[in-house]
């Protein structure tokens, strides 16, 4: 039997910001910044900051707009963050109510109930807490015996994921829950110029099982690799309490240049690798589930692998929409276009982003 993505779900929040929006919020922020540090500014002490535009962002990433837990706080030029409630620790967490939500449409589509599942894992770039596990709060929301527990591999979190869930089932376990939730806009920092633009806020959800009878994407092969690099980065954690400075600058950075130049080549080179050793070709892969961080990127790793007449329809971009939703924007992208793929024809889940880590996973679709 081989084991299969049998059922994924999609949660998003209902306020939606514009690159208008986004962009008059920053500009509004960079002016009052620029007058008040004015003098500073014209000694040299300080650089002047500049603003942006929705066409800049969308020609620089593809992206037209995001969904955000709470805009009003985002938009703020005195705040830029969400405003958001602190719930009692009676309270079903945030993070913990998005994955329940998403988890119950995975588990509907796949035809599974809480009693088939055997473990939970919460891949995603960032936990809302330290512990207990986000994962065992949704374990235990659902009502799912076994063990869970949360992983952290940044944008690559869905892909490393799943390879714990294949290896759990090959261990025994019968069927595995695989959530990302991704609240990227707590960790995001709305006053930078270069970045303030990227992320929006998600949950999916998967389920893997084994299984001969049922509709989904069998994994055929899976391909990590990781190497460290300082390019994308997020410094935000407990140690931070012992420093008496603020901790606005250890939020997400990156220099979008270098990981566009990094990243590129070798995604493109892991999945011609995989293909190789499988004795498939770009042309025997109907779509490229790739992460949606840039849809400039997406379209030249395609190239890369494809050659520079590959369809861009072949690497479906939801990012325009999502904008990027770190470890969740593959399986947005297979949640939306796997009906796309009939049956015994192959797909490629990619995703890539911190560490650097990359995960390829080769699926191919059985339709029962």
């Amino acid at each position: 039997m081989g084991i299969r993505i049998t059922g994924t779900g999609l949660f998003h929040p209902t306020e939606i910001i514009s690159n208008e929006e986004l962009a008059d919020s920053l500009n509004a922020y960079v002016e009052q910044y620029n007058q008040e540090n004015a003098e500073k500014i014209a000694a040299g002490e300080l650089e002047e900051l500049r603003g942006s535009s929705a066409e800049f962002i969308e020609k620089a990433s593809g992206i037209k707009r995001r969904y955000v837990i709470e805009k009003s706080g985002i938009l703020d030029p005195n705040r830029l963050r969400p405003r958001l409630s602190e719930r009692s620790n009676d309270e079903l967490s945030l993070q913990a109510e998005w994955g329940v939500i998403a988890a119950k449409q995975a588990m509907e589509n796949a035809g599974v109930t809480a009693e088939d599942i055997d473990v939970v894992i919460l891949a995603c770039s960032n936990m809302q807490r330290a512990y207990p596990a986000v994962a065992i709060e949704i374990q235990s929301a659902l009502g799912i015996q076994g063990y869970a527990y949360d992983m952290n591999v940044a944008c690559s979190a869905a892909t490393f994921g799943l390879k714990q869930a294949a290896d759990a089932i090959r261990s025994g376990a019968r069927r595995v829950l695989l959530v990302n939730v991704e609240i990227t806009s707590g960790h995001l920092d709305y006053r930078n110029r270069d970045c303030h633009f990227i992320f929006g806020d998600v949950a999916t959800a998967s389920i893997i099982e084994e299984t001969t009878t049922k509709t989904g994407f069998e994994i055929l092969d899976i391909h990590l690799f990781t190497q460290f690099s300082n390019n994308i980065r997020n410094n935000f954690g407990f140690l931070n309490r012992s420093e008496d400075a603020v901790v606005d600058d250890k939020l997400f950075r990156q220099d979008g240049r270098k990981v566009f130049k990094d990243v590129c080549p070798l995604v493109a080179k892991i999945i011609n690798a995989q293909l190789e050793k499988m004795q498939l070709t770009a042309n025997d892969i109907k779509r490229f589930w790739l992460h949606q961080a840039n849809a400039n990127m997406n379209e030249l790793i395609l190239k890369y692998v494809a050659g520079k007449e590959a369809d861009l329809s072949r690497a479906p971009i939801i990012l325009d929409e999502f904008a990027n939703t770190s470890s969740a924007g593959v399986i947005i992208a297979l949640h939306r276009t796997g009906h796309e793929v009939d049956d015994g024809e192959y797909g490629v889940i990619s995703s890539f982003g911190a560490g650097y880590s990359v995960g390829s996973i080769v699926v191919q679709k059985h339709v029962a």
